[in-house]
């Protein structure tokens, strides 16, 4: 089988994080640098990825609970400055729906994780580039990953969940 290469087009893509703060509102995240490849089947069927964040990118539109988050505490980004996914499987669900399967290492622990992928299209662009789009979803205990800090109300409730979802919009453009 032939496989085509696909790099991300980063100013048309997106990844995004989002968790419960005080288990009543959400609070989402981005990563603003990354990067990664794709070999691909004509179809989509058949996939190898490597893909990386620079966590010293983040942004959750308050400077105090970046600086936090990069902290010891949370990413250690002195020691980890990268998230990283390498996949290990793709598994058809339905027409253009998948789930991939890889290795998730953050913050120097990697975990298999699952995510769904849905295939949005191929088109090409004015200048003639051949691009690809997908939408991932999925979900992460962060204490799997040694993201531990946390704090109780008066309450007793969580001042941020365990559960971190993961959303992405990714464009991929074919390489030549």
């Amino acid at each position: 089988m032939t496989l085509t290469k696909w790099s991300i087009d980063p100013t048309h893509s997106e990844v995004q994080f989002k968790i419960k703060h005080l288990v009543i509102t959400t609070v989402t995240g981005h990563f603003f640098n990354f990067s990664g490849d794709v070999e691909a089947s004509e179809n989509f069927d058949a996939i190898n990825t490597n893909f990386e964040a620079d966590i010293n990118s983040i942004s959750t539109n308050n400077e105090g609970r970046d600086g936090h988050l990069k902290s010891e505490e949370f990413f250690d980004v002195e020691k980890h400055p990268k998230l990283i996914f390498k996949s290990k499987g793709l598994k058809k669900t339905g027409e253009g729906e998948f789930n991939l399967s890889g290795d998730l290492t953050l913050k120097g622990i990697t975990k298999n994780i699952t995510l769904s992928v849905s295939y949005e299209g191929t088109a090409t662009d004015p200048w003639g580039n051949v691009k690809a789009g997908f939408e991932l979803n999925g979900k992460i205990n962060r204490n799997d990953y040694g993201l531990n800090w946390s704090a109780v109300t008066e309450a007793g409730g969580l001042v941020v969940s365990d559960e971190v979802k993961i959303h992405a919009n990714i464009q991929l453009v074919k390489q030549v």
